[in-house]
C-alpha cells in the first residue's frame, strides 16, 4: 500500500492519500480541508478515487469530506457512531475555530472495531480507540505495518482530552491496549507532525512510555 501525506487546514493536519498500487484506487483518510490540493494529487498520481475514510470528527479532520464526496461521488466510511455528536457539530466548530462555514452531515457508513475496509485489493483493519473522541478509530494495515492514528498518538505526545467527550483514560488506555499489541515495527501517520512508530514511542513518549506502567 502506498500512501502520500498532503497537510491541510491552518492546523497543518495530515490527511493521507492510499492506494492500492495494483489497481491504482485510492482513499483519502481525514480530508480536513484544502480539497483541490488533494484533488490535484489524486490526478497526480493517475488515481481514482473510490472512498473518503475518518478516523474522527473534528473539523480539521472532516471539514473538507462533504465536499469532496459530493465533488467526487464517493462515500464518506467512518468514524464510529460515538463521534455522531462532533459531525452534527461542525457549524459550531467553524466558528469556534475560525474555519470556513462548514455544515455538519452523516457518513455513508459508520465503522466498527473489528471491521476492515478495502482500498482496491488491499485492507485495513478498524480498531476503535476512544479517548481523544469517543467515535475515535484507526486503520491498520497489517500487510504493511501501517496506522493511520489520527489524533491519538503523536511522536512525543498523545491526544488532547480536554474537549467535550473527551477522556483522558480511555485514551492511555487505547494506546497501552489495542495499539501496542500491534508491534512495536508499527509505523504510524498521525493527525499532525512528523511520523514514528510504536516501539520509539513505547521507549521515549513521556505520557505513554512502558516504563510508566512497569
Amino acid at each position: 500500500m502506498k500512501y502520500q501525506i498532503v497537510p491541510v487546514t491552518p492546523f497543518q493536519q495530515n490527511c493521507s492519500i492510499i492506494w492500492c498500487e495494483k489497481s491504482k484506487l485510492a482513499a483519502v483518510v481525514d480530508p480536513g480541508g484544502d480539497i483541490n490540493r488533494i484533488e490535484q494529487q489524486l490526478e497526480h498520481h493517475g488515481l481514482t478515487l473510490e472512498k473518503i475514510l475518518l478516523t474522527h470528527g473534528h473539523i480539521d479532520h472532516v471539514g473538507g469530506a462533504k465536499a469532496l464526496s459530493e465533488s467526487t461521488g464517493v462515500s464518506i466510511i467512518g468514524p464510529h457512531k460515538d463521534d455522531e455528536y462532533w459531525l452534527s457539530s461542525l457549524p459550531d466548530q467553524s466558528k469556534h475555530f475560525g474555519f470556513l462555514p462548514v455544515e455538519g452531515f452523516t457518513p455513508h457508513q459508520y465503522l466498527n472495531a473489528g471491521d476492515t475496509v478495502s482500498v482496491g485489493e488491499q485492507s485495513l483493519q478498524v480498531l476503535h480507540c476512544p479517548g481523544h473522541t469517543p467515535g475515535h478509530i484507526v486503520f491498520f494495515s497489517a500487510q504493511d505495518k501501517l496506522a493511520w492514528v489520527g489524533d491519538v498518538l503523536f511522536k512525543g505526545s498523545i491526544g488532547r482530552t480536554d474537549f467535550p467527550m473527551s477522556s483522558h483514560n480511555d485514551l492511555i488506555e487505547s494506546i497501552t491496549t489495542v495499539l501496542w499489541p500491534l508491534g512495536r515495527d508499527v509505523t504510524f501517520i498521525p493527525g499532525h507532525g512528523p511520523i514514528s512508530n510504536f516501539g520509539v514511542e513505547r521507549e521515549q513518549n513521556p505520557f505513554v512510555a512502558d516504563q510508566l506502567f512497569g
